[in-house]
């Protein structure tokens, strides 16, 4: 019988709490990268027992019933691996096209993963249709991650096909169209495309290009444009090179200044990056260049997000002086760079993807311009409008406690977000005439929209904040406890305790619905998601603690976690498991390795030298 992580996890826990307070002094080191196959003789001598439940649970359960009391981390639950694998499509980006209608990318599991094209219904109460034809799908693998896959304009969309990677032209309306390519083909995918804008001017698209035709390793990353107004494909032309990367190229309203960000290794684009605007001649060439933010050897900043409004003014977010990542603006006759709004909050989010686009220019009225922005502080979104004079900054009351991208609509916003009840969803925020204040707020489309059958079962986040091993010094996290409107446990067991140490390392642990988490809590246990020193959303400060400490202020602070949530009477000593992914992952295996907190752990693709071993020498990963 195979032995997968999460059914191991839980079988140690399960073990434990059927031996009231035995204690279990060895570790399981899992690796989602292997499944330990072995025969029943072996699994005895290991201690080992797959415990599973194949009763029917309700979706739904009345609150008048009496609970059954039974021990944590046994309780049954309807959400199974099937429905927390199969119940969520992925958001890819959203847009508005000519007529102001929102259209989305969406990968959809049904469908392996496939990114499609969506548009929203011209009438409402009809249903969304897909642009993508079947035999496409919209997905870029620049720089790995991907994003920016796609732009719209007005009844145009160019997008990158994940087959063969090259940029195709398609009309949004005509259902008979077929998608045209408008780059080389090069036999195969080793030229990929993302973050692109329309240049009216020249009639062309401008994007990054990530070209791994001499070296796979090594690729180069230029800003080209490519021509859309002939019938021979040509090749694209180089605007911009030189940088190890770049991100954002953004025309202004008369396509004669370029705005850009780039980086240089060992830099990533949150630890010092470069803003710059090229003027572009009468032939379409970059013939003069100003660096806008960056350049500056006494200040360490990471412009991001710059955004040109319709007059011509140049936005950006930066993170010079207080840490944290501000609107800002580019006061162009004398190359001068003024703070709009200073708030110890973070106004963008780090650059692992392309695409994202924190912030919106509401049309101007008269001599200043309103930005509708998002910003986190304290652990949660917040959604405003801020006039760029920084006199005032209105918040919206949506109810949103988490949100991603924004994306400008005709007298209303299209945000991007998510909460501890409401999973990813995009939401139609209606502005009234002042575009002050949110008048409506309508979920348009949704990750999981049958999710919520099973919102009896939900456990809340509680946002924590705990001391770390440096006096003086907090770290954060988001707290579930146990919940199942069937079970209780009784009142003197503690429930154990799964820590998640995030990827990135830069990423944040986020308190949205999460189906991976009410998977656990809906069963008996408790769940942390911990932002340990180093986590985005909390300033360049945090951010760095992790320089040259990585396996260490991650590690430490994970334990320290499960430490106070311990002593806070919230989880069983003895009981204390832990997982992460990819970085997350490395946090796992040195948490095992070089600390005696957790009994047991999951790394999922983590940061590793994998090693393969035989079933005759599986127990050398027991310690």
């Amino acid at each position: 019988m195979a032995i997968s992580l999460l059914s191991a996890i839980t079988t140690l826990t399960r073990f434990s709490a059927s031996s009231s307070s035995a204690s279990i002094n060895f570790k399981y080191i899992f690796s989602r990268r292997t499944v330990f196959t072995a025969s029943p003789k072996r699994q005895k001598q290991r201690g080992c027992k797959i415990m599973a439940s194949t009763s029917p649970v309700p979706e739904t359960y009345s609150a008048t019933q009496d609970k059954i009391t039974a021990p944590y981390g046994s309780w049954k639950s309807p959400l199974t691996a099937d429905v927390v694998s199969g119940a969520s499509k992925r958001l890819g980006g959203t847009a508005v096209d000519g007529h102001g209608r929102l259209i989305w990318l969406e990968s959809r599991p049904t469908e392996a993963g496939r990114g499609v094209l969506v548009k929203e219904p011209a009438k409402a109460g009809d249903e969304p249709s897909d642009i993508t034809p079947k035999e496409y799908a919209v997905r870029t693998t620049a720089q790995e991650y991907g994003g920016g896959a796609f732009r719209i304009f007005g009844d145009t969309v160019i997008f990158s096909n994940y087959k063969d990677q090259r940029l195709y032209k398609h009309s949004i309306d005509s259902k008979d169209s077929s998608p045209l390519p408008i780059t080389p083909d090069y036999g195969e995918p080793l030229v990929s495309y993302a973050d692109g804008i329309f240049d009216p001017r020249f009639n062309r698209y401008v994007t990054v290009r990530e070209d791994r035709r001499q070296d796979a390793l090594n690729s180069t990353t230029e800003i080209v444009a490519i021509a859309l107004n002939g019938q021979n494909i040509q090749e694209p032309k180089v605007l911009v090179s030189g940088s190890d990367f770049y991100a954002f190229p953004r025309m202004d309203p008369r396509g004669e200044r370029m705005a850009w960000i780039e980086w240089h290794h060992p830099n990533m684009p949150w630890d010092k990056a470069e803003l710059w605007v090229g003027y572009i001649s009468e032939n379409g060439d970059v013939y003069k260049r100003v660096c806008v933010a960056g350049f500056d050897p006494t200040i360490v900043e990471s412009p991001t997000e710059p955004k040109w409004s319709s007059k011509g003014e140049l936005f950006f977010v930066t993170d010079r002086k207080n840490g944290f990542w501000n609107l800002h603006k580019w006061i162009e006759s004398n190359n001068e760079v003024l703070a709009i709004y200073s708030l110890d909050a973070e106004f963008s989010r780090p650059l692992w993807v392309f695409g994202i686009n924190s912030y919106e220019i509401i049309q101007s009225h008269g001599e200043k311009n309103l930005i509708a922005c998002s910003y986190r502080q304290n652990g949660r979104s917040y959604l405003g409008i801020l006039d760029d004079f920084g006199h005032s900054l209105s918040l919206l009351d949506i109810p949103f406690t988490d949100i991603d991208n924004i994306t400008l609509g005709n007298d209303c916003l299209f945000v991007e977000g998510a909460s501890g009840v409401e999973p990813s969803s995009v939401a139609k925020v209606t502005l009234d005439d002042h575009k002050l204040k949110a008048v409506d707020f309508k979920v348009v489309w949704s990750s999981s929209p049958d999710t919520l059958k099973y919102k009896s079962y939900f456990s809340l986040p509680e946002l924590i904040e705990f001391p770390t091993e440096v006096p003086g010094q907090k770290a954060y996290a988001y707290y579930y406890p146990p919940s199942n409107p069937i079970y209780q446990a009784s009142p003197e067991e503690k429930p154990p305790l799964l820590v998640k140490s995030h990827g990135g390392p830069t990423s944040e642990a986020r308190g949205i619905l999460n189906l991976s988490i009410q998977y656990w809590t809906s069963r008996g246990w408790a769940f942390v998601d911990v932002n340990y020193g180093g986590s985005t959303g909390y300033g360049r400060e945090f951010r760095e603690r992790l320089l040259g400490r990585w396996g260490i202020v991650d590690v430490n602070d994970c334990c320290s976690c499960a430490t106070f949530l311990v002593g806070s009477g919230k989880a069983d000593e003895k009981r204390l498991c832990i997982t992460g992914g990819s970085a997350g992952g490395y946090t796992t295996l040195a948490a095992l390795a070089f600390r005696d907190t957790f009994k047991a752990g999951a790394s999922l693709y983590g940061v590793s030298i994998p090693v393969i071993i035989s079933e005759e020498l599986w127990s050398i990963s027991c310690v």
